[in-house]
Order: C-alpha cells, then sequence, then structure tokens
C-alpha cells in the first residue's frame, strides 16, 4: 500500500469514529432530558412531536431560567 492510501484510510477511519461518537453523545442529551416527572420549573411548551425512531409521542417543556428542554412521553 503506497503512504497516500494509508493515509486517506486513516482520515476515513478518523471520520467514521468521529460521527458513532457524536451520535453517542447525542443520543445520551437526549435521553437524560426526557422522562414521566417534569422538573420544578419547567414550563410546558406548544410543540409536540413523534419521535421518528420509536413512534412515541413527546411534549416538550422548558425551564426559562436555564434554556433547558425536558421531553415528556404522553
Amino acid at each position: 500500500m503506497g503512504i497516500a492510501l494509508r493515509v486517506d484510510l486513516l482520515i476515513f477511519a478518523g471520520l467514521i469514529i468521529l460521527a458513532l461518537l457524536s451520535w453517542f453523545a447525542w443520543d445520551r442529551r437526549y435521553r437524560k432530558n426526557q422522562g414521566t416527572d417534569v422538573p420544578e420549573g419547567y414550563v410546558a411548551t406548544a410543540e409536540v412531536f413523534i419521535d421518528p425512531v420509536n413512534g412515541k409521542k413527546f411534549r416538550v417543556y422548558y425551564d426559562p431560567k436555564t434554556g433547558n428542554r425536558f421531553y415528556r412521553e404522553g
């Protein structure tokens, strides 16, 4: 194998690893902000959506102090 091919393979492998790490980091962030008990200080928004992955319906709650969002199933 030539050096150029090795560099291309290393770059490609790095991009794949970066993509996987990004996916898992997003998934963890999303899941920690959902559940059935809405945290204190959060207010309901008009936003409701259906998760395309599992088909479940979620209502969005918002904390005006921090800007964080919470996703309640149902």
